[in-house]
């Protein structure tokens, strides 16, 4: 079988600090977490998302930026993320958890594009979303941030979370404005 991530390293992908195990790491993947997500969010998962999180379900990547399109409230060139939501219920950042995709719709208002599977450092004012708005509901969504502070304003990040993860970088790839 061919992995869709073989070109990707995951050696040394994720921070291993411990608050990041406890709120975004859930237990290992099953069908039964993938249906339950799919069902509830009424969307199918990307497989390279899918295949990601059977390495580690949720977390901190050490390399948490992602070059961006236009300026976002974060930066002139990229965007930062805090870390990946799991796929399942049980944990706080999880796909379906307390302060998953469906709370950033309902109570927070965020735009129903998709799902939000990545938080940023700015505590809920913009997230990481795969955006199905124009490819539907079962196809291959694109990756884009929003952003609350800018009335919800929608940045293309990647054609795909695949995309995505390969252009993830370090915070140091980018130059502090003065």
């Amino acid at each position: 079988m061919n992995s869709v991530l073989a070109d990707i390293d995951l050696t040394g992908f994720w921070d291993e600090d411990e608050y990041y195990a406890r709120e975004y790491t859930d237990d290992p993947l099953t069908p039964q977490k993938i249906a339950l997500v799919e069902t509830t969010l009424r969307y199918k998962l990307p497989a390279s998302y899918i295949e990601f999180m059977k390495h580690r379900n949720g977390g901190a990547p050490v390399k948490n930026c992602h070059r961006s399109s236009r300026e976002t409230t974060w930066a002139a060139d990229h965007v930062a993320m805090t870390g990946f939501l799991s796929i399942g219920a049980s944990k706080t950042y999880s796909l379906c958890g307390a302060l998953g995709s469906q709370f950033m719709i309902d109570e927070w208002g965020y735009p129903d594009l998709g799902i939000y599977f990545a938080d940023c450092p700015s505590a809920g004012h913009d997230m990481l979303c795969l955006d199905y708005s124009s490819c539907g509901q079962n196809d291959e969504p694109r990756v884009v941030h929003v952003d609350q502070e800018r009335d919800y304003a929608v940045t293309h990040i990647a054609d795909s979370f695949h995309a995505f993860i390969r252009g993830l970088q370090p915070a140091d790839a980018f130059p502090l404005a003065e």
